[in-house]
């Protein structure tokens, strides 16, 4: 594992993960885990097969839309209050290059924790907070991040800017000693998902 520093978003970070499957695409391989392949994770696999093949980024990579703007936005707002609330210093999550996989949480915290910050609409935060639970959404992206960068816990941080003051953040903790079921899980995946990747390459080369 090697860990780069540099900041989401950037052309810098948008060059480390071409060929890489990363946390943000966890939930695509598995959906109908224990069944075959969806359309979204088959698509996937034949963009990470041509990046690996070409050595460049795929163009999908620089897709942006106006909710992710505003994520982006106000992802620095949650960062502050969750620093506040926990009375601790957040680090750039950088970039963990694990070979054919990858992983950008939104902060370090300390030597073993990591933070995951979504930016969400009222009726996704109030959902989250009934449900106590991380939002299945990013549940994925969550335990892909945990299990990638070997630490020992990640934060989910439900942010809602339109909530009163002190119900703006609603925080989910995850702990790797809890989730050996949901990394064997992704495990299983990967490699299946990997196999699909492999079978692509090979039918674009002609073998």
């Amino acid at each position: 594992m090697i860990w780069h520093d540099v900041e989401q978003n950037t052309d810098l970070w948008l060059d480390i993960r071409p060929g890489k499957l990363t946390g943000s695409n966890a939930s695509k391989i598995m959906a109908n885990y224990g069944k075959a392949f969806g359309e979204p994770a088959k698509k996937l696999a034949v963009q990470i097969a041509v990046e690996q093949l070409t050595g460049k980024r795929s163009q999908n990579e620089a897709y942006s839309n106006a909710h992710m703007e505003r994520g982006h936005e106000q992802e620095s707002i949650a960062r502050q209050l969750y620093e506040d609330e926990y009375f601790v210093d957040v680090k750039s999550g950088g970039f963990f290059d694990c070979g054919d996989t990858g992983c950008s949480p939104d902060g370090l915290v300390g030597d073993d924790g990591l933070i995951e910050i979504k930016s969400v609409l009222g009726h996704v935060h109030y959902a989250t907070m009934m449900r106590n639970a991380v939002d299945p959404a990013y549940k994925w992206q969550v335990y892909f991040n945990l299990m990638e960068t070997d630490r020992e816990w990640i934060d989910f941080v439900s942010f809602c800017a339109d909530f009163p003051r002190d119900k703006k953040l609603f925080i989910v903790r995850v702990n790797r000693k809890n989730s050996s079921e949901q990394f064997d899980m992704l495990y299983q995946r990967k490699y299946e998902f990997f196999k699909l990747v492999e079978q692509i390459k090979n039918n674009i080369n002609g073998g």
